[in-house]
């Protein structure tokens, strides 16, 4: 090969690289969708969408919060026992009403971001580290709370949120249209999205130019754990039982995996809202393929796997191309 080849080689698989980076998500779940066209019976059906929807809601709800995260170049590991959490505070406060049952998981959502959050931006602990201990005490302390056990809940509002619909869109997908909504404003029409990525692109930077970065990491935190426990509220009233001890159980894999093949790099600056949703519905769309092929739950994780080290491949070669 000359060296005219290998200069002509290169923009070309620079701009491959660009597509898929940019395209990547969608062009999959296009693909995935015509495959099941022809190959999977009744996938089209549409009772099975409304199924396919709902279920992603708690993946796509914890993702986005997760975005926020990794828009700053951080990672947080404790959303699934911020689920657990809030599964296992609700029966306590199931007879005040559906609005105090709500606040209240939300709120102890909100305590565990204040936690990680000073940790990361106070202390100085790194993300992952500091997420890390909260993963495990967090879910430690749902049990404690459950009593180890698994707690029905009968309070039909409870279980309107998971289970209920109006004019036929449940209430669960309502939800999380309103959490993109408001994660989608928050970060492209906010002076706080402006920082967040600032912060991301480097937080050097952004100290030295008088940004409020600790203030902003902080709230950033806040945010993706009171998002997981909005998860977990939706997850516990769809099983109508509170289960700390499964719920939310290695949901952080699926929402980076949302999170990264959606567009967001691991390294910061961005948040892609929409790429986000894209890749909790592609996560979703390949794990409902893969049950209605009878293919092993097993799979579906090493999938998840294999397409998180695909995207973050591409991430690097399109940067190295830069």
């Amino acid at each position: 090969m000359n060296a005219q080849t290998i200069s002509m080689a290169r923009p070309r698989r620079g701009v491959l690289l660009g597509i898929l980076q940019t395209y990547g998500v969608y062009l999959a779940i296009v693909a995935l969708l015509l495959y099941n066209l022809v190959f999977t019976p009744n996938f089209f059906n549409i009772e099975n969408f409304r199924t396919q929807f709902v279920q992603v809601v708690p993946v796509l709800v914890v993702a986005l919060g997760m975005a926020l995260v990794i828009g700053t170049e951080g990672i947080d590991l404790s959303v699934g026992g911020v689920m657990a959490l809030a599964a296992a505070v609700m029966p306590l406060y199931i007879g005040y009403g559906l609005f105090p049952v709500v606040v209240i998981a939300i709120v102890v959502g909100a305590v565990v971001g204040v936690i990680n959050g000073s940790m990361v931006a106070f202390i100085g602990v790194q993300p992952i580290v500091a997420t890390l201990s909260l993963m495990v005490a967090g879910r430690g302390v749902a049990l404690l709370i459950a009593h180890e056990q698994m707690v029905s809940i009968m309070d039909p509002n409870v279980l309107a949120i998971g289970r209920g619909s109006v004019a036929g869109v449940p209430y669960s997908v309502i939800i999380a249209v309103l959490a993109v909504l408001l994660v989608a404003v928050l970060v492209n029409r906010t002076t706080f999205g402006k920082q967040l990525m600032a912060i991301g692109g480097s937080r050097r930077a952004a100290e030295l130019s008088g940004l409020p970065v600790k203030r902003i990491l902080l709230i950033v935190y806040i945010l993706c754990a009171a998002l997981a426990a909005i998860a977990g509220i939706v997850g516990t009233a769809r099983l109508g039982a509170s289960v700390p001890s499964t719920l939310g159980n290695l949901i952080e894999l699926s929402a980076i995996t949302a999170v990264v093949v959606g567009g967001t790099p691991l390294t910061g600056g961005q948040v892609k809202v929409i790429g986000t949703v894209a890749g909790a519905l592609l996560l979703q769309f390949i794990s409902a393929t893969l049950n209605q092929h009878n293919v092993p739950d097993a799979y579906s994780q090493i999938t998840q796997a294999v397409i998180i080290l695909f995207a973050v491949y591409i991430q690097r070669g399109r940067l190295a191309v830069r």
